[in-house]
C-alpha cells in the first residue's frame, strides 16, 4: 500500500485516479511515498526518508525546495497546462474590469442602494464608469507557455491585436497550429512595452524577472497602459506602478496576488488569487499530479518534473525494473550502462539528464542480484536506487 499525503485540500475527483487497493490518503507524513501540494510552503518542512515524489497541483513551484529535494532523490512534479484555461479566462475578466470600470460602477450602485430613484440617477452617473472596449486594442503577452498561448487565442477571438514573446521563440515552431493566425511574435519585451495597450505577464519568477516592471520599463509604455499580473507577485515593483498611475502614465494595475501594500490601494484591482481556483482547474491539476505520481511509483517514469529529467520506459513489463537517480556532474551513465551490459538478464537500459541531475531505468528479466545493486549504488554520484519488482 502506497501512502500519499495531501498538504492542501486536493480535489476528490483528482484523487479518485489512485486505485484504493494500492493507494492510501494518509493523515500524517509517516512513511509516505508522495506528497500532493498546492500553495503550502514546504521549505522548512521535515520530510520522511520514504518520500519518493512531490507533485504540485499547479504550475508554480516557488513553495517547494527543489534543489534540496533533488539532492535527496525526491522527484518534484508540476502540472503545466492543467489550469491554463481558468487563468486565461480570469485575465480576460481583469482586462474587462480595468477597461470598463465595472468594479467602480458596482461600488457606486452599492453606495446608492437606498436611493429610491436609483434607476433615474444611474443614467446621470453611469458615464464616469463607461470605459473602453477590447475590440481593436493591442495586448502584449510576455511568456507563451500554456496560459500565454490560451490567452492569445481568446484575445484574438475578441478582435484584439496580439503580440507575444518568450525567451526561446524557436520553441514555438512545433506549436504553430496553436498560435492565432495574425499573432505578431517579437524578440524583446521592450517591443511589447512600446506597442501595447495591455501588457500581460505570464512567466516564472526568478532573479532575472524580479521587478521586471519598474520605473524604467514603465517609461517605455504607451500612456494609459494596463498591466496584468496573474503570474507571480514579485514580477512588479508596485510602488513604481502606483507612482505611474498617479502621474497618468499607467491606467490600471490588475493583479491576482494580494499583499499588505496593494490591498490598501484604491488605484489597483486586486483579485484574491483566483486564477487556478475554478472547479475544473482544481480537478485537472489534481488528476494530472496524481497520475504522474502513480506512473513514477509503479513504473519509474517521470513526466513534467522540475528538478529531474523526463524519462519514459513505458509500463513495467519485465520481472524487475531499477530506477537510478544521480548527479550528472560526471558521466555516471557510462559506468552504469557498462554494468548493465555485463548482466545477461538486462533487457534494456535508458537514461536522461537535465540541469545537473539524471535518471536511468534498467529493465531486467529476473530479480537484480545484490552485487549489481551494490555496484551501482556505490558509484559516487548515485543519489537513490529503487527496485520495482513484479
Amino acid at each position: 500500500m502506497h501512502k500519499i499525503y495531501c498538504l492542501n485540500k486536493i480535489s476528490k475527483i483528482g484523487l479518485s485516479v489512485l486505485p484504493k487497493k494500492d493507494y492510501e490518503i494518509s493523515d500524517s507524513l509517516d512513511d509516505v511515498k508522495a506528497v500532493l501540494v498546492r500553495s503550502a510552503d514546504m521549505h522548512q518542512m521535515e520530510l520522511p526518508e520514504s518520500l519518493l515524489a512531490v507533485a504540485r497541483a499547479g504550475a508554480g513551484v516557488n513553495n517547494i525546495p527543489l534543489e534540496p529535494l533533488a539532492k535527496k532523490g525526491v522527484v518534484v512534479f508540476n502540472t503545466p497546462g492543467a489550469n491554463a484555461n481558468a487563468v486565461s479566462e480570469l485575465i480576460v475578466a481583469g482586462m474587462l474590469l480595468a477597461s470598463r470600470d465595472i468594479y467602480g460602477g458596482m461600488n457606486w450602485v452599492k453606495a446608492n442602494q437606498e436611493d429610491s430613484e436609483i434607476n433615474k440617477t444611474t443614467e446621470k452617473a453611469k458615464s464616469q464608469f463607461g470605459g473602453t472596449e477590447l475590440l481593436n486594442k493591442s495586448i502584449g503577452i510576455i511568456g507563451l507557455g500554456a496560459i500565454g498561448l490560451r490567452l492569445a487565442q481568446i484575445c484574438a477571438a475578441l478582435g484584439m491585436k496580439v503580440y507575444g514573446t518568450k525567451r526561446n521563440l524557436e520553441s514555438l515552431n512545433a506549436m504553430k497550429d496553436q498560435l492565432p493566425q495574425n499573432m505578431i511574435l517579437v524578440k524583446t519585451k521592450e517591443e511589447i512595452y512600446k506597442k501595447c495597450d495591455f501588457i500581460s505577464l505570464n512567466l516564472p519568477f526568478s532573479a532575472e524577472s524580479k521587478h521586471m516592471i519598474n520605473k524604467e520599463t514603465i517609461q517605455m509604455m504607451k500612456d494609459g497602459a494596463i498591466i496584468l499580473n496573474f503570474a507571480r507577485d514579485g514580477l512588479v515593483n508596485e510602488n513604481d506602478v502606483l507612482e505611474a498611475i498617479h502621474a497618468g502614465k499607467v491606467r490600471t494595475y490588475v493583479t491576482d496576488f494580494p499583499n499588505a501594500n496593494n490591498a490598501k490601494q484604491d488605484h489597483f484591482i486586486v483579485i484574491p488569487h483566483l486564477g487556478a481556483s475554478s472547479e475544473e482547474a482544481e480537478d485537472n491539476c489534481a488528476s494530472m499530479a496524481a497520475l504522474q505520481i502513480k506512473d513514477f511509483i509503479e513504473n519509474g517514469n517521470i513526466k513534467n518534473s522540475v528538478n529531474f529529467p523526463d524519462i519514459n520506459a513505458g509500463p513495467k513489463q519485465s520481472k524487475s525494473r531499477l530506477i537510478i537517480l544521480y548527479e550528472a556532474s560526471n558521466p555516471q551513465f557510462d559506468i552504469m550502462s557498462k554494468i548493465a551490459e555485463t548482466q545477461s538478464h538486462v533487457k534494456s537500459f535508458i537514461h536522461q539528464e537535465k540541469n545537473g541531475y539524471g535518471c536511468a531505468i534498467m529493465d531486467c528479466e529476473s530479480d537484480i542480484d545484490q552485487i549489481t545493486l551494490d555496484a551501482i549504488f556505490n558509484l559516487k554520484e548515485v543519489i537513490k536506487i529503487r527496485e520495482i519488482e513484479s
